[in-house]
């Protein structure tokens, strides 16, 4: 049995568990009211939010990415499910309990790309005098350089939460680095 074919065995023994059939895509809080989060992580498969953080399906959006940063592309999807939002007739915010995450993690491989500037420079849409501004070597640091780019980022709304997390790839515990707080 490949690999392929494994997934497709699984997802069929998941299907039989469970459907998401007749809701929504829970672009926004007020869209599907059990979504309380919308976490921003890496796109290591050791670093699966819904396995660190013990997330059930519908509780949260999980938008993944090299690194889990906040680049220009992850704002620009930020504000596609804002839109989303509006053309189904939700508003954001509105007195939620909702929670921004960013979460970055040890030993991430984006670390590995710091020998290669004009990657980095392009992934984050910025010149290479700006590249240290992006703590790339310190997981810590990084993440409160992206919960300080959600907070100056106009648009979000300034009720939401937002925190930043660090999970230890070698003991599986998440740190808080930045604790949660109001966007504005």
């Amino acid at each position: 049995m490949t690999t392929f074919d494994t997934l497709i065995e699984r997802n069929r023994a998941f299907a039989a568990e469970q459907s998401a059939a007749g809701l929504l895509m829970p672009a926004l809080p007020r869209a599907l009211p059990n979504v309380k989060a919308l976490i921003i992580g890496c796109a290591d498969m050791r670093v699966d939010p819904a396995h660190v953080l013990g997330i059930k399906s519908g509780e949260a959006v999980v938008m993944r990415n090299i690194g889990g940063r906040v680049t220009p592309g992850t704002l620009r999807m930020l504000g596609l499910l804002g839109r989303i939002g509006e053309v189904a007739g939700e508003r954001p915010g509105g007195g939620e309990d909702f929670h921004l995450i960013v979460l970055h993690h040890t030993d991430c491989g984006i670390t590995r790309l710091s020998g290669d500037p004009a990657m980095l420079t392009d992934y984050f849409e910025i010149t290479k005098e700006e590249l240290q501004t992006k703590a790339v070597l310190d997981p810590r640091a990084a993440v409160a350089v992206d919960v300080a780019a959600l907070k100056a980022t106009p648009g979000v709304p300034g009720d939401w939460l937002v925190s930043g997390l660090v999970y230890d790839v070698a003991t599986g515990v998440v740190d808080i680095v930045v604790p949660p707080a109001a966007i504005h």
